[in-house]
Parts: C-alpha cells; structure tokens; sequence
C-alpha cells in the first residue's frame, strides 16, 4: 500500500530533525576550528531558520455541507477514534479555522469576535492583539475535550438584518445569496471571524499548517483569504458533494476565488466526496464505478481541470475505516489515493524546493569558510619563507625584521580609512534600498490605489488602477536592483585594490537576483485583478469591503518587500563579513610573525622548532579542508544518512 500522507510527512520530519541535529554538529566543529565567523554564521543561521519554520499549508475550500470539516477528521485525526474537527449534521465549521503548531504558546483555540470586521483592520494586525482574542486551553490527550472545544468554531448568533448587512452577511444587491430570516426577522452569521488552533499534533509541529475555510459567503465576506491565506497554500484541496455534483455556488468559489490566470494545476486538488451515497446494493460494483467516473469527468470539464487531479472519495467511511482498522472498507473510500496525492505531490515538491535551498545555503557556507583556510593557508606559507630566508642571519638581521614586520603592520592599519569608506557609501546606498522597499514608501505607492477604491459607485477602472500600482511597485524593485549593481561595482573596484595591495583573496558575493520577488508581485496581482471580475463589482462599490482589500494586500505587500530587503541585506552583509573575516586573520599573522622573532632573538635553536610548528600547522589546514569538505558533502548530499554514522563522522573531525 501507499504510504499515507501523515506517514509521508512524518518521514519528512524525521529527515528536517535529522538534518538539524547535523547542522548543530557542523556548528559545533566549526566553532571549535576557529571558522565560524560572522558571514558563516549568518548561513548557518539562514539554513537553520529555513528548516526550523518551513511550512506547509493545505487549504481545504469547500461550499457548505460538502463533508470538508470530515475529510480533515480522516486524514489528521482519526487517531483520536472520534471526530475532532465538527462535521456531524448541523455542526460545521462556520468560521476560517487555521490548525498549526507554535511551541511559543500554549496549546489552545483562539478566536476573533465577528464584531472586529467594523473596525478598520486587518487578520495580520489582529493577530498580534492577544487582548481581542478569547482563548481557551487545550487538553491534547483528551479527545472528548478537545472536540468539544472545537464545536466553538460552529458557534452562530442571530442578529438583526442590519447588522448583518454591517458585517457583510446581507447585501441588498445580491438576494439570492442571502440566508433565510426567521420569525423575528433575524439572520443567522458566524460568531467568529476567525479561529487559531495551537496543537502539539505530530503532523503540526513538524510544520504542517490546515487551513479549513467555509462557505462562498464567508470567503466573500472576508477578501484577505482569498488574496493573501489561500493563494499563499502549497495545495488547495476543494470539495464538491458527489450527490450534488458541481453547483452553482461551487462554481463561483471555484471561478471567483480560486484559480487564477498563471495557477500551477497541480496545486488545486478536486475531490469529489461523498461516494458512498452511490454505493447501492442494486447495482453492480461496475456500475457504480462508472456513475462515479461520469461524476469526475463533469466535474474535470466544468473546472477546467485534468481528470487525474478530481479524485473520488468517502471522507465519512474512511475516518470509519480507520477508527475500526477496516482495510477493505479504506480501500472503498479510496482515501489512501487522495492521500498518495498530497503526500507525494506537495510534500515531495516541497521538501525538493527545501533540500535545494539548503544545498545553496550549504555551498555558500562551505565556501566561507573554505576561504579562511585559504587565507591562512597562505599566511603560513609566507611565516615559512620569511622565517627560511633567517638561516644564519645575525641578531642586527633579526630585529631589523621585527622593525620592517611592525612597519607593515602600522602601513595595514593605515588603509582601514579606504575601508570605512566604503563601508560608509555601501551604506549610505543601503538606505536608499530601504526608503525604497520600506513601509513609508509602500504606504504612499498604496494611496493612489486606496483613493481610487474609495470613490463612490461601481469602479469599472479599477483594474487600470491596480496595474499602475504593481508597475510602481515593480519599478521599486528595478530601481533597488540599479542601486545593487551600483554597490557591486564599488565592491569589486575596493576588493581588487585591496586585494593587490595587501594580498588578500575578497571576492564580492553574488549580487542578489530581485527577479523572484518582481514574479511573487505578478502573482499577487493575478490573484487581486482576478477576484476583481464582473461578480465583485457589487461589492467593490462598498467601502467597507474595499477598505479590507487594499488592507490585505499592503499586508501580503509588505511581507514580498521585507523579504527582499533581507536578501539584499543579508547579500551586504556577507561582503562585510568577508572584509572583516581576512583583517583579523591579517591582524593574527602580524602578532604571530612578531611572536615567531622575538622567540628567535631569544635562541637561535626556536628556528627549527618555529619552522616545525608551521609545517604542523599546515598539515593541520590541509586535515580542516578534507573534513570541511567531507562534512558539508554529507549535508548537501540528497539522501539524508542516519544520525549515528553522521555523530560519529563529526566526533572523528
């Protein structure tokens, strides 16, 4: 059988721990080897926080009573022999509910009043507003407990029709989407905008992020999941009712929120739930294999999708099969297959693009400090030739040596005043990037496109609008890469004199590619000028609603600028390190030559022994670069060996 998704993730896990413990070790070899300066230790700490916080999202989307809250309950928690997730008839999740793990805080379920969409914020700023939240503990051993807590995230008020409309639960324009009041003239919304989950799950603290949103008007009605959390998902699982087939609110959440023009298809899965209302005693298993094959080829054609990506499935029998251990039972619910796909394809995808980005970070680091070893390499080399050419030289030879080193030392100290030069114009042109990429200066690219939301009426200009806004934020980004090639210029000019004049081996970093981050703005656009189409245009003419768009996107903006600006500054940072590493390897020569003369002018036989402990040195270097090299292989390597033979390795360094 199939290895199921939480298998597939656990083996993921194991192979992110194993892989940190290694990185702990290489940390501890470099230290103690005197290699880990401050450009080495920025890698190790890069490499590190990639492994510590990647995640992983799984958005489940689905119209109301499709079994979605069920189909979580049987993939993460049938362990628990019940349901977690609330899924029974008249129960279901009514708010956007985020499952993940942060050992920061104590477990609990913390949730977000409905009232806070009045006030003019957005999810991001409420989530560092504790006070706002209520929060209720967690007994993670007690399954009883724990499902009960999460029936909270059903919780439902009735109010007056007005305050719904307030809310954005009641439009006037559009009726027909609109609940049925009852006797008094109330109408039922959530009691929640949003709920956090913090669970010590075993999927969740390895990274595993669940994001479970209800209903077209609850989507709708809060428009940064449908441009920041969902399109941010590395999978989005959406569920269609094999009873029902494709309706016309799935079609609109489908269409309105999520896909967009450039979408990977393999990152949109289709399920098709519900099968086992087609299992009928009257008819042959062929038969309904076929029925149950007609029902995904309509879907695959009215979503746009290859057939290979709609996957039929019984959420309710196979979180039954698992709680009995009924293996034939699972395997008529074809769970395992779904499994197989999100295991397979998004861990698979995931943990390739980490392993790459942990090879690069491994390679630079390697380089470092392969470097330092270079450089003192050389440095010995030089000691032993100066030290050679005193065979038999007389004292007046010897201190007249100690005059000339001391003379180039204070000549070497002299040229620090090119280095803070450009140490000064390297960042001086730094805090042109961060007036550029910084808040202030998204705030104001942001004011034209907010006045324009905010004028009264249906805006059918507004896609002219947002493009003008993403072209301005691409040129920020085209103009912080004029200042970077400006920078590494200056870096390669001042490194090539330093290097010929006092021998050095700088070599300017590669500059930083902002292309990728230009590429994450189109995107975030094709999500915006997407939700912007002809079934929003009702809504966009509310601005309240409009409020909470340009919100959520200076949110998502500002996390695409902060990352770049992190790139350029972690790119400036490893050339001062480099600067900084070879002075005090050059410092450290010029103390050790002058140690190296003063023991010669004490005995004329500490020249042999001088020279000897050089050549020891050198073979010492030569041993660091073998095991340097042996024990970055290891990390870069693709298949992640286990951690007693790599403990042993690095105790044998």
């Amino acid at each position: 059988m199939t290895a199921s998704f939480n298998q597939q993730f656990d083996q993921h896990g194991a192979w992110r721990r194993n892989f940190a413990q290694r990185l702990k070790w290489l940390s501890h070899w470099l230290n103690e080897n005197e290699l880990l300066n401050q450009s080495v230790a920025e890698r190790l700490r890069d490499v590190e926080s990639q492994l510590r916080t990647s995640k992983v999202m799984v958005a489940f989307v689905a119209e109301f009573s499709r079994g979605k809250s069920e189909l979580i309950n049987a993939i993460f928690f049938a362990g628990y022999g019940r349901r977690i997730m609330p899924a029974s008839a008249g129960r279901t999740t009514m708010c956007p509910t985020e499952l993940g793990y942060d050992p920061a805080y104590l477990p609990s379920l913390r949730l977000l009043p409905i009232e806070t969409r009045l006030e003019p914020h957005s999810l991001t700023h409420w989530r560092d507003e504790p006070e706002r939240w209520t929060e209720i503990e967690i007994d993670v051993e007690n399954a009883e407990h724990l499902s009960q807590t999460m029936s909270k995230v059903a919780e439902v008020r009735w109010v007056p029709m007005d305050e719904a409309r307030a809310l954005g639960f009641w439009s006037d324009d559009a009726p027909d989407d609109n609940p049925v009041p009852d006797s008094d003239g109330r109408v039922e919304i959530p009691r929640w905008r949003h709920a956090v989950l913090n669970m010590p799950h075993p999927l969740l603290e390895q990274g595993l992020v669940i994001l479970d949103t209800p209903g077209l008007n609850a989507i709708g009605a809060e428009p940064e999941l449908t441009v920041s959390l969902i399109p941010q998902a590395h999978a989005v699982v959406f569920i269609l009712g094999a009873d029902t087939g494709v309706t016309r609110s799935d079609l609109s959440i489908w269409r309105e929120h999520l896909v967009t023009e450039g979408d990977v298809s393999e990152t949109r899965i289709v399920v098709l739930n519900k099968i086992d209302t087609m299992w009928d005693i009257l008819s042959t298993p062929a038969q309904v294999d076929a029925q149950i094959q007609r029902q995904r080829k309509g879907a695959a054609d009215l979503l746009g999708v290859p057939l290979s990506q709609v996957l039929p499935v019984s959420a309710q029998k196979g979180l039954q099969a698992k709680i009995r251990r009924d293996v034939p039972l699972l395997q008529a619910s074809r769970l395992p297959a779904l499994e197989a796909v999100l295991g397979e394809g998004l861990l698979g995808k995931r943990e390739t693009m980490l392993r790459l980005a942990v090879d690069a970070g491994i390679a630079s680091l390697r380089t470092e400090a392969a470097r330092i070893l270079n450089v003192r390499q050389r440095d010995l080399s030089e000691q032993a030739l100066e030290l050679q050419g005193l065979r038999g030289k007389n004292g007046s030879v010897i201190r007249h040596m100690r005059t000339r080193i001391e003379q180039e030392q204070t000549e070497f100290e002299g040229s620090n005043t090119r280095i803070l030069a450009l140490r000064s114009v390297q960042g001086k042109l730094l805090r042109e990037v961060y007036a550029v990429l910084g808040s202030t200066a998204l705030k104001a690219d942001m004011g034209h496109l907010a006045a324009a939301l905010k004028r009264r009426g249906i805006k059918f200009n507004v896609r002219k609008v947002y493009g003008e806004t993403f072209d301005s934020l691409r040129n920020n980004l085209r103009e912080v890469q004029a200042t970077t090639s400006e920078i590494q210029s200056m870096l390669h000019a001042t490194f090539r004199q330093l290097n010929a004049e006092h021998g050095f081996t700088l070599q300017a970093p590669a500059e930083p590619d902002l292309s990728g981050f230009e590429q994450q703005l189109t995107q975030i656009e094709r999500s915006h000028v997407h939700y912007l189409g002809v079934g929003n245009l009702l809504k966009l003419a509310q601005p309240d609603f409009c409020d909470k768009l340009v919100r959520a996107l200076a949110s998502r903006l500002r996390v695409v600028n902060e990352a770049a600006m992190t790139e350029v500054e972690r790119w400036s940072k490893g050339a001062g390190a480099q600067l900084d590493a070879q002075l005090k390897e050059r410092r450290r020569t010029f103390t050790k030559r002058i140690e190296a003369v003063e023991r010669i002018q004490g005995a004329a036989g500490n020249l042999d022994e001088r020279l000897a402990e050089l050549s020891a040195q050198e073979a010492n270097l030569a041993e660091l670069h073998r095991r340097l090299g042996e024990l970055t292989s290891v990390l870069a390597s693709n298949e992640a060996p286990n951690a007693p033979a790599a403990r042993s390795e690095l105790s044998a360094a």
